[in-house]
């Protein structure tokens, strides 16, 4: 093996800093991604425009969609969660759109269980059948 100089060995050792260095900031921001608390879902229905959110540890879903505003920009307006649609038992949550073109609901499934439900928005707030398997 050959045998290296002092000076080659300070490079390496400042080359292993630099990348251990870097790892160090790249590692909190990626698992800060891995571990993002909610997850977004457009309706299925083609002429909403609709997005669903879903708490991925509690299941609670509420939704969020675009309207018109006369003589503006617009306005985003939101729904709550409703009947069903609140926190569910601590588990691991999902959404899962249909492809039906029509359908303005959205299915929460619960990934460790296998149950789901369907959720909808209802009298101005988020909606959820049981849960079932």
């Amino acid at each position: 093996m050959p045998k290296l100089s002092s000076c080659s060995r300070s490079s390496i050792g400042r080359s292993w800093a630099r990348a251990l260095g870097a790892g160090l900031f790249v590692l909190p921001a990626f698992g800060a991604a891995l571990a993002a608390p909610y997850e977004f879902a457009p309706a299925p229905q083609t002429d909403l425009n609709r997005v669903y959110r879903i708490d991925k540890a509690t299941g609670e879903v509420g939704a969020c969609q675009f309207q018109l505003k006369e003589g503006g920009v617009g306005v985003t307006v939101c729904f709550p969660a409703g009947e069903g649609a609140g926190a569910q038992a601590p588990s691991d949550y999902v959404l899962v759109p249909s492809r039906h073109e029509r359908e303005g609901g959205i299915f929460r499934a619960n990934v460790r269980t296998g149950e789901l439900s369907v959720c909808y928005v209802f009298d101005d707030k988020v909606v959820c059948t049981p849960m079932v398997k």
